[in-house]
């Protein structure tokens, strides 16, 4: 069974948690009437055996759409994966994941695209808890360091014993594996940092663990 709205383990519409990222929602609400302008919710299979965990919304992307990677360049690479692979059904405007979950470490477009130390500790807790209500769930991707560290704590792991690193595979005690890779932004892709390549060897990677 694949679902496709909000999770119940995604943050309130109107959540507070973060004074400054709330602030910032609101002059979003007025500077971009028609946008989402809020959270942005897990996006995907409710039994999906692979999550992909970003930083957070990108202000042209996900707190347009209400979609994560959804409306902006950094999803492009990431779409053309999931579709290579059998992990996604249908086009643009009628997209489908199949055993994959899409989500933020932080829900909430951060101004300047860079959440706090203190914001990224605060949404945490909605992504162990949607993590952990997938029952099927075997590897994480993690695309940037931040989504890194945020998934290795809330799948149950320790930093110091997992660095990050570009293609690195962590496998947790508790039984999930994370797999690293940098984040698919245009920067990141239009310098060569990450090329098609390098994102498709994360991804082979992933299915190789796939139950």
């Amino acid at each position: 069974m694949m679902t496709f709205s909000e999770f119940a383990d995604d943050p309130p519409s109107d959540c507070a948690l973060c004074p400054r990222l709330a602030d910032y929602r609101a002059a979003n609400v007025i500077a971009y009437p028609d946008s989402f302008n809020a959270p942005v919710p897990g996006w995907g299979d409710s039994r999906g055996w692979l999550a992909i965990v970003g930083m957070a919304p990108g202000l042209s992307g996900a707190n347009r759409t209400g979609r994560p990677f959804t409306g902006d360049a950094s999803g492009m690479l990431l779409f053309a994966m999931l579709a290579q692979y059998g992990l996604s059904q249908g086009d643009a405007e009628d997209l489908r994941l199949d055993g994959v979950l899409i989500t933020n470490a932080v829900r909430c477009v951060p101004p300047g695209n860079k959440p706090t130390s203190i914001e990224i500790h605060n949404c945490r807790p909605f992504l162990a808890a949607q993590l952990a209500g997938l029952p099927n769930l075997k590897v994480v991707v993690a695309l940037g360091q931040i989504a890194h560290q945020s998934a290795v704590k809330a799948c149950g792991g320790k930093l110091p014993k997992t660095p990050f690193g570009h293609g690195q595979i962590h496998r947790l005690h508790t039984g999930i594996t994370i797999i690293d890779s940098y984040h698919p932004s245009q920067l990141n892709t239009n310098t060569g940092r990450l090329t098609p390549a390098m994102f498709d060897a994360v991804f082979k990677a992933a299915l190789e663990e796939r139950p």
